[in-house]
């Protein structure tokens, strides 16, 4: 099975994560092939490139199982870590990078790192039953995906803060009013939102769209973003391989079960 579908529609390239007896959940093969679809979509001169999830989630962020796969011994588990946080944040820049503008139809829940590749699209679309959570707190990771990168700037420091202090569910009217959604809809409708959005994008100018996407997304500002994504990678190795995160994992994945 492949682990990013990749499908052309109506001028724009959809990238579709396919693993959704997971829930989409992240390791290091999904995101390898998902930043080997965008650098293909790229050559293909779209419209605009849109990320979505099969099943009834969008991502639920790194694979739990997957780290505790790994944890056998501290180096097998930093090293497996850093492989998917390293390819998880290049795969964030890849899409600040991309020439042309950058949709997310979010079809179900996002948690964890996966906010990253909703966080780098311009135009979000939400199913009405989607959600957004962070879950580090719950098991002692530290952020990653541009939580502490991206988020703050999006939606101020104080609420970026109580969002993970307290590990708030951002339902998706909610994650709208904070600016983070364009548009609610019924699952149903999703795919109707983002075709006629990209419709309009297709009516307007081209090259004005990429001007504007290359001057908001300029090098200074994706020098700061890898900046403290990289932060964020190291944070997460600190904490990965503590005895207390290896636990926090076990009782994480015991409890959904």
């Amino acid at each position: 099975m492949t682990l990013v579908e990749t499908e052309q529609r109506g001028g724009a390239v959809w990238l579709w994560l396919n693993r959704p007896d997971r829930h989409n959940s992240l390791i290091p093969e999904l995101v390898s092939d998902l930043r080997a679809a965008i650098a293909a979509a790229a050559k293909r001169n779209p419209a605009a490139l849109v990320l979505s999830g099969r099943g009834a989630s969008f991502s639920t962020g790194g694979d739990v199982a997957g780290f505790l796969a790994h944890a056998g011994s501290c180096a097998e588990l930093s090293d497996y870590a850093g492989r998917l946080v390293s390819a998880l944040h290049e795969a964030i820049l890849d899409l600040l990078a991309f020439p042309v503008p950058v949709l997310a139809a979010v079809n179900g829940p996002v948690t964890g790192g996966a906010l990253g590749l909703v966080l780098a699209a311009d135009l979000v679309a939400v199913a009405e039953h989607s959600f957004l959570q962070p879950y580090y707190s719950e098991i002692g990771f530290g952020p990653d995906g541009g939580w502490t990168a991206l988020l703050p700037d999006r939606i101020g420091v104080s609420k970026a803060l109580e969002i993970q202090y307290l590990n708030r569910r951002l339902d998706a009217q909610e994650a709208a009013a904070l600016g983070l959604v364009a548009r609610v809809c019924p699952a149903s409708g999703l795919g109707s939102v983002v075709d006629g959005w990209v419709a309009e994008i297709g009516g307007g100018s081209a090259q004005t769209h990429r001007v504007t996407r290359q001057n908001v997304w300029d090098e200074r500002r994706c020098a700061g973003v890898r900046d403290r994504l990289e932060r964020e990678r190291k944070r997460f190795l600190d904490l990965v391989t503590c005895p207390a995160t290896i636990t926090g994992m076990r009782e994480f994945t015991r409890e959904r079960a």
